[in-house]
């Protein structure tokens, strides 16, 4: 076998071997799309629900400060406002 067959056959190994591997996960996707699996089972078992809603910018600045001031997070304040929007 000549010395350029012989290179030839390591470069098909290693591209076979990269080909088994398989993608590795762009700036970490493959952990994100984990977490937000298993962040979506956390809310489930709390009994949430993702609801998107529109909102004007003074709205979400407003929710935003009042969250800072509460030391809690958006989806708090947002839930803790509807709530007291259906009771009264």
């Amino acid at each position: 076998m000549k010395k350029f067959d012989l290179e030839k056959a390591k470069a098909l190994k290693t591209v076979g071997k990269m080909k088994q591997e398989g993608v590795p996960g762009q700036f970490g996707a493959a952990d994100a799309a984990v977490d937000r699996r298993a962040q979506r089972k956390l809310d489930q078992a709390q009994g949430l629900v993702s609801f998107p809603v529109k909102l004007r910018q003074e709205v979400i600045d407003q929710i935003r400060e009042r969250a800072v001031q509460q030391d809690r997070n958006t989806n708090d304040i947002i839930g803790q406002l509807l709530e007291q929007a259906l009771k009264g």
